[in-house]
């Protein structure tokens, strides 16, 4: 290694012309690239380049250029880069069938981190640091979130039941949303298509807001630092409003005889599932996740919702229409299937909007100072 760096200072004070660049194979540790990049001369750290350029990187063939000399680092074996994506796909095929979807929190996590690694065989100990600082800190902000919120009804006050009637009524001219839906669309003893589609499209916030955490940690690593951002962050305003203002849904309401008949229809929508059977059960216990009865303004489906479109727009323009379409959607799901009034739903998407805002000022902030810190 030393002859070689000798050799490319010598022709960095004697360039010939027509001269070609040296290929070393590299068979140690990483670590070896940063020291083969990088030498200590005149009190400054200087790149071992004959032309003065910094090094770069290609993830397609794994290959680092330094100026004149080209490392190539170890790869997985190919076979690796398979077997492990298609164990992981074959073990959670089989948990599905056995156990149906995870929508438990901690599970979808451990899930979609499981698969990360699979997809990171390349880089193993990048995926241990980024699950060590940035997966399980979300999941603890969520856990704690889960707890908190099990407890906020009844914290400083009792639920309100009519002010959420009152604001719906007043944007339909008297008539709540929920209640008219459910007078047209549902049948107890005949399910229909857009039953199925309600149901599916509410079921979706238990699993679309993680998953598209881990696309962004594996393609945006950037913008998953933002998103992560936004979740904690409407988790924690969510809770402040759900113990000042602890609020009842339409199907909780009629229960008290605040509202017109209304049903939860999620339930019994899933019970036409079977092979989908999720145990809807545990997830409306109360202390445990998605537990309390009261925790209705905002909807956070609404919100994570919105947030999902927002962080994916960019990213797509074939999906625009099916992002777009998305957080009405779950509008329609959450009025027809009595979980929210519209209002609950559109203070959700206002939450959204300033989450996005207040973590990307910081963002902005903290980025214009990283770089005022470093030297020229």
């Amino acid at each position: 290694m030393s002859r070689i760096l000798e050799e490319e200072e010598e022709a960095a004070r004697n360039p010939r012309a027509g001269a070609r660049p040296v290929a070393v194979e590299l068979l140690e540790p990483r670590r070896s690239v940063r020291t083969l990049a990088t030498r200590r001369r005149r009190g400054k750290w200087a790149r071992t380049s004959s032309a003065g350029r910094a090094p770069t990187t290609s993830p397609m063939n794994s290959r680092v250029s330094l100026g004149t000399v080209n490392v190539h680092l170890p790869a997985p074996p190919r076979p690796l880069r398979w077997v492990a994506p298609a164990a992981y796909a074959a073990a959670l095929s089989a948990y599905m069938w056995r156990d149906g979807v995870p929508v438990g929190r901690e599970r979808l996590l451990l899930w979609i981190v499981l698969g990360l690694l699979a997809l990171s065989t390349a880089n193993v100990g990048g995926w241990f640091r980024g699950v060590l600082f940035e997966w399980l800190p979300l999941a603890l902000v969520l856990a704690v979130y889960d707890v908190l919120r099990g407890h906020a009804d009844g914290l400083l006050f009792s639920a309100w039941y009519r002010p959420q009637i009152e604001a719906d009524a007043f944007l339909f001219d008297g008539t709540v949303p929920t209640v008219w839906l459910q007078q047209k669309l549902w049948d107890a003893s005949h399910v229909q298509w857009y039953d199925y589609a309600s149901w599916g499209v509410y079921v979706s916030y238990f699993v679309a807001t993680y998953l598209v955490a881990g696309l962004l940690w594996f393609f945006a690593r950037d913008r998953f630092r933002r998103y992560v951002g936004c979740v904690a962050l409407l988790a924690g305003m969510a809770y402040a409003t759900f113990a000042l203002f602890p609020a009842a849904p339409p199907w909780l309401a009629s229960r008290s005889g605040e509202l017109e008949y209304t049903t939860r229809l999620i339930g019994p929508i899933s019970a036409h599932i079977p092979f989908l059977s999720l145990s809807f059960e545990g997830l409306f216990e109360r202390g445990w996740e998605y537990a309390n009865p009261v925790a209705a303004v905002p909807s956070l489906h609404a919100a994570y919702t919105l947030l999902v479109t927002l962080f994916l727009w960019r990213a797509t323009r074939w999906g625009r229409p099916l992002l777009a379409l998305y957080p009405a959607a779950m509008a329609f799901a959450l009025v027809y299937t009595a979980e929210h009034y519209l209002v609950d739903i559109l203070l959700g998407w206002t939450y959204t909007l300033l989450a996005i805002w207040v973590v990307g000022r910081i963002a902005n902030g903290l980025g214009r100072r990283t770089r005022a810190t470093v030297p020229r």
